[in-house]
């Protein structure tokens, strides 16, 4: 029985007009210039609507090599619905304008007997946008190839529980058929975020978040997730993907297979000089085999 999460974002964040969408995102991952690597076992990228973050985040999906992985596990932070879990998708299928993807339901029932996670609702699935914008992009560049996904909205998680989630999603890291598609913007800074951090030694307002922001990239770069939280507490960067990113470098820290983070891109919606200014800040990274 079909369970279908629809493309509730199109026609707003997003082109719903397929052959628009597919040459934005055709032009996009052109533009970044990046050649595609079968060394690239994941990303982090942003999920803004794609007038402001979609050209950054072909920074991220520009380097996946598509050939040999069959599985994508998503993980996106919780915008709307509590939890201080993960949760799975009770859909079988997430579609997009152009194509859609199956949910890997072997997988889904895997998860589902540790009793660590809970599911969400389709009304809870289709609100949130974090991994949605993600999905067309997915579905361009494994055009042509078969490939399932595995959708863990991950909620309000404590320390130790992002540290759980790591230690039990680390075996999927060191299968190289599987790949891990993080979902966070950084910096929202003003006051209709209620973050106006400002270090006056950078100059600007612009380029003391870009510090900021900077450092966190600096710390993720390390793989160090205690580090990453350290920062957090002592910066209160406003990174609403810092759960999903946590849990994906304690995966890292447990697994295996040696894989290292970097960053390729970064972006601001605007350039902030006053305090009456807002801005929301992009960063595109590509976690890559470690050799």
């Amino acid at each position: 029985m079909e369970k279908i999460r629809r493309a509730s974002h199109a026609g707003s964040w997003y082109t719903d007009n397929p052959k628009k969408l597919a040459e934005e995102l055709e032009g996009w991952l052109r533009a970044s210039g990046l050649a595609k690597s079968s060394d690239v076992r994941g990303v982090i990228a942003p999920h803004a609507g794609y007038s402001y973050s979609g050209r950054a985040a072909a920074y991220a999906f520009g380097n996946i090599d598509p050939a040999n992985i069959s599985r994508v596990f998503l993980l996106g932070p919780s915008h709307h619905y509590y939890t201080p879990k993960c949760a799975l998708s009770k859909a079988t299928v997430y579609k997009t304008p152009i194509g859609d993807l199956p949910i890997d339901q072997e997988v889904n029932e895997e998860l589902k007997a540790t009793g660590k996670f809970e599911f969400m609702d389709l009304h809870v699935d289709e609100a949130e946008h974090s991994m949605e914008m993600h999905l067309p992009y997915l579905v361009k560049v494994f055009q042509g190839h078969s490939v399932k996904i595995v959708p863990i909205l991950v909620g309000a998680l404590s320390a130790e529980n992002e540290a759980m989630y790591g230690r039990l999603l680390a075996k999927y890291v060191d299968d190289p058929t599987n790949f891990f598609s993080v979902s966070s913007d950084f910096c929202h800074w003003g006051s209709r975020f209620n973050y106006m951090h400002y270090d006056k030694k950078h100059g600007a307002i612009y380029k003391s978040i870009e510090a900021l922001d900077k450092m966190g990239m600096d710390i993720i770069e390390t793989g160090d997730p205690d580090a990453f939280k350290q920062y957090l507490l002592e910066t209160d960067n406003t990174i609403c993907g810092r759960h999903p990113i946590s849990v994906f470098l304690h995966m890292l820290k447990n697994s295996s297979t040696r894989i290292k983070i970097q960053f390729l891109r970064y972006e601001q919606s605007s350039q902030c000089k006053s305090m009456r200014d807002s801005s929301v800040s992009y960063a595109s990274a590509a976690a890559k085999v470690d050799a």
